[in-house]
């Protein structure tokens, strides 16, 4: 086993509201959020993990969460300058913040920029004020604009904007009309993708309407169709981008690398070569449980068992429409073809996947049965 590029994910996880779709660990703030207590946590949570670092330097760096901008440019200023100096960057690094447009003031972008932040992700989901409240946004139509405009003249290396079709109510014009609208703020990468009902959520308790397959399988092919004439480039399967502007942080997750995690709930992923081990950890949801001085940040830790390898690798380096590296495979996994051999075989023969020797492409109709091509890893 070889080790791979290693990135730090940073989880804040707290939000104004709860949005009724939303499946990831995060919580409404109640009053003033402990944010000097929170940031050295994370630096004590990374200081218990610089053993897993093993020489290398941090190729990325991503802030989610919850709503990441909650927290003062200062506090980004003392966590990033402790990374620094703990770890050490790359020539190059991406350091991403989220943002909800309606926690961002004039000049916000700006000074997280001074931090070191270089690239903005905002979380727009809708520009139509009906589809915003169906899905509990805080923001509006013209907020979203505004933060737009804001990452344009913040000094940033990009910016990102999120959006959501699928949505309760909408139509084929209104899922195209948002893109329309998004495209034309010009953003270097947009995240679009369809919203889905997740367990243990507001939506999966009372199930909104959603359009019907069909609707959202024209969505689909139109908007991808609008995306391309515009110059993004569908580089992942809800990740579209100008050239050069790729998201180098979700790269390494779908390319197999290698993540720190701190916060709560954070999770990670390290290769131990001298061990032939893939280790996964989480650390403590809550955030009273996270900042309790008595327990560890970890919560749980594993190491993925040889027989779940294949399927783990795949599942990442399959959602690329880039071609997945054979050498990868085995430098990444410790795996050999032979132990793979015969589901490739079976999605060859079922025209899931091409092979021209040194790699393997999912075709078009293995993106559209993805998950049947997957199961053939299990």
């Amino acid at each position: 086993m070889k080790l791979p590029p290693l990135s730090l994910y940073v989880h804040v996880p707290w939000c104004v509201q709860k949005c009724p779709y939303c499946d990831f660990n995060s919580h409404s703030k109640k009053g003033t959020i402990p944010e000097k207590e929170y940031v050295q946590h994370l630096i004590d949570d990374l200081k218990a993990d610089l053993s897993l670092v093993q020489g290398r330097k941090l190729h990325s760096i991503f802030i989610g969460g919850g709503t990441p901008s909650l927290l003062s440019a200062d506090a980004y200023v003392r966590l990033l300058s402790e990374v620094e100096r703990l770890i050490g960057f790359e020539d190059g690094i991406e350091i991403t913040l989220e943002a909800n447009p309606g926690t961002v003031e004039t000049d916000r972008f700006k000074r997280y920029a001074d931090a070191g932040i270089n690239r903005i992700s905002i979380g727009v989901q809708s520009l139509q004020t009906d589809k915003l409240k169906a899905l509990g946004r805080i923001h509006g139509e013209q907020e979203a604009i505004n933060a737009a405009y804001e990452a344009q003249s913040a000094g940033l290396r990009s910016f990102n904007m999120d959006l959501m079709h699928g949505l309760p109510g909408q139509n084929i014009d209104d899922a195209l009309s948002d893109l329309k609208r998004v495209i034309e703020l010009e953003p270097p990468h947009i995240s679009w993708y369809q919203l889905t009902i997740e367990p243990n959520t507001q939506f999966a308790s009372k199930p909104p309407t959603l359009p019907e397959d069909e609707t959202l399988w024209d969505i689909q092919e139109q908007g991808q169709a609008m995306l391309a004439e515009a110059g993004y480039q569908h580089y992942e399967i809800s990740g579209y981008a100008k050239p050069q502007f790729q998201c180098r942080h979700n790269l390494n997750y779908w390319q197999f690398g290698d993540y720190l995690g701190i916060g709560c709930g954070a999770h990670g992923k390290i290769t131990q070569p001298e061990k032939n081990h893939i280790l996964r950890t989480e650390k403590v949801k809550h955030p009273r449980g996270y900042m309790d001085l008595s327990k560890p940040y970890v919560y749980k830790s594993w190491q993925v068992d040889k027989s779940d390898r294949a399927f783990e690798f795949f599942m990442n380096c399959f959602r690329l429409q880039a071609p997945c590296d054979k050498q990868a495979f085995i430098d990444f996994t410790g795996l050999s073809f032979a132990d793979v051999h015969a589901p490739i075989e079976q999605a060859l023969a079922r025209g899931l996947l091409s092979d021209n020797g040194l790699s393997w492409l999912v075709t078009n109709k293995g993106h559209r049965y993805l998950n049947d091509l997957l199961e053939l890893f299990v």
